[in-house]
């Protein structure tokens, strides 16, 4: 079977989401479990775009070893010299630097000349290949391209040294057949097409980035991009875990497969989605809660005597075990650790500490802490910025009736460690917390979106809440857990104000270093 490279993007395509906001220590967790997941490429960010980005794509770099990492860059000496600088230190260097080249595109964003723009995008190809073992040049709108300039601008950027062209549908504008023709033509036309892999990326605004992506690879792509959950700008990008387990079920089909670790697939997209707070719909292909489900009677019927008659796709085959062991007040330290670790999680021992501490006390209030409980402490905990001044909810205490405006009581450590009290009230209980540490907190702070989910099932699951707020204009994304729907707003609220708080430090960085 041929082999397929997968280019996962969700760390730089993926978070241009709308309310995304990774900060660098969810960016790394997130990295170091696409390469568990087994990626071939990983697309780190922009280290251009901001001095947050560098630090984060240098850190991914630096730390992770079973696959190439690559960063985004625009034709121009500046981006590349930047992307240098953050993936030096990388297992296998790459760059992945772009043009647009549909008419639309060349006459009213670039404003240049056709001619013009194959001189810019050899140029800089040339540049980057001084620097980068491989280098990978996307012509940005191909779908919308002249085909007859698509072909003269990628046999010039190949004979420039790009050893990887992607063809993107950039807007999601093309159907299976239309993709299907331009590879085609690509490979018949380009006549040193053979010195290069072909990759397709495809957005998901007509509903059909997967299907595009499936009709590229049997016509000639040997790499895919897309992101876990589909997620990315507008209607997101094509869903890697959709195209793997096609590729997988359908070999009847596809004489292709990809090297993804497919039982890694449920862990990375509920990482994914915990931490940018994209919640995965119930019926999402792969990943979904109700993928396995089977509510028709005929269904059930079916399922119990053969699993085949409606399941073509077995929970074990992406990660979801029905015998996972359950940990309650009894269990001890070592268990915990032994866990962690099988969740995908390698903590130090201060944070393991801190993660042991909150399952303890969750045991007190929970008879049994599910896979899931645990998932979302050691993500927190993981993903916590250490030795950084924040806010930090102490006490509250909410008066609420029927027939009495809420009240809410916050006790709060500032930055500074001084502890303020104050009280206010709302129309209801959460904006009496909001109201309260509004008044609490030194910025201007404006709730955008409100998200209020549960971890897990019954009366006692926790309850996560992600929240997109601006704090002095700046937009934050944040989220919290708790038991308490209360408390887990509250530390959702905080949490997006201490990400901002977070941000500047980094921003000041940027200028002393400057």
């Amino acid at each position: 079977m041929a082999h397929v490279n997968v280019f996962d993007t969700t760390l730089r395509d993926g978070e241009q989401s709308a309310g995304v906001n990774l900060d660098r220590l969810e960016k790394v967790e997130i990295a170091k479990q696409l390469e568990r997941l087994g990626v071939d490429i990983m697309e780190a960010g922009f280290p251009a775009s901001s001095q947050a980005d560098f630090e984060a794509v240098k850190e991914i770099a630096d730390t992770v070893r079973g696959c190439s990492v690559t960063g985004l860059a625009r034709a121009n000496k500046r981006d590349i010299d930047i992307a240098w600088e953050a993936l030096k230190g990388g297992a296998e260097p790459r760059l992945h630097v772009f043009i647009a080249t549909s008419p639309i595109h060349m006459t009213h964003k670039l404003k240049k000349t056709p001619d013009e723009v194959v001189e810019k995008a050899v140029e800089m190809v040339a540049y980057a290949k001084e620097k980068f073992p491989h280098v990978q040049f996307s012509a940005e709108d191909a779908l919308r391209s002249d085909q007859d300039f698509l072909v003269h601008i990628i046999e010039k950027v190949i004979d420039a040294g790009a050893s990887v062209i992607n063809l993107p549908d950039t807007v999601g504008f093309t159907t299976p057949d239309e993709i299907g023709r331009l590879f085609r033509y690509v490979r018949e036309n380009v006549p040193n097409i053979d010195r290069a892999i072909l990759s397709t990326h495809n957005h998901d605004d007509l509903g059909m980035a997967v299907s595009n992506s499936l009709a590229a690879i049997e016509n000639g792509a040997r790499q895919i991009e897309g992101t876990i959950n589909g997620i990315g700008e507008r209607a997101g990008n094509a869903a890697l875990e959709e195209i793997a387990v096609a590729l997988k079920i359908r070999q009847d089909r596809f004489d292709f497969e990809t090297g993804l670790v497919l039982k890694e697939i449920k862990r990375t997209s509920d990482l994914v989605s915990r931490l940018t707070g994209m919640q995965v719909p119930g019926n999402k292909a792969v990943v979904g809660r109700n993928a396995f489900a089977h509510e028709s009677g005929i269904h059930q019927d079916g399922m119990l005597k053969e699993s085949t008659t409606y399941e073509i796709i077995t929970p074990a085959m992406v990660g979801i075990d029905s015998n996972r062991m359950v940990l309650g007040k009894h269990s001890g330290r070592h268990a915990f650790k032994q866990k962690a670790e099988e969740l995908g999680f390698e903590l130090t021992e201060n944070k393991l500490k801190e993660a042991f501490e909150s399952f303890k006390t969750l045991t007190g209030k929970k008879k049994e802490v599910t896979d899931d409980d645990l998932f979302a402490i050691l993500t927190d905990t993981q993903t916590e910025n250490e030795d950084q001044p924040k806010y930090e909810l102490k006490a509250f205490q909410v008066q609420y009736g029927s027939i009495n405006r809420p009240t809410a009581t916050v006790l709060l450590t500032r930055p500074d460690g001084e502890e303020v009290e104050k009280a206010n009230t709302g129309e209801g209980s959460v904006e009496a917390i909001y109201n309260t540490l509004d008044d609490l907190i030194d910025a201007d702070v404006h709730l955008q979106d409100y998200q209020l989910s549960s971890i897990g099932k019954g009366r006692d699951a926790l309850a996560e809440v992600h929240v997109q707020l601006t704090v002095d204009g700046v937009k934050a994304s944040g989220r919290g857990s708790a038991q308490d729907v209360l408390e887990a707003s509250a530390h959702a609220f905080l949490n997006a104000v201490n990400r901002t708080l977070y941000r500047s430090k980094m921003e000041n960085y940027q200028k002393v270093q400057v």
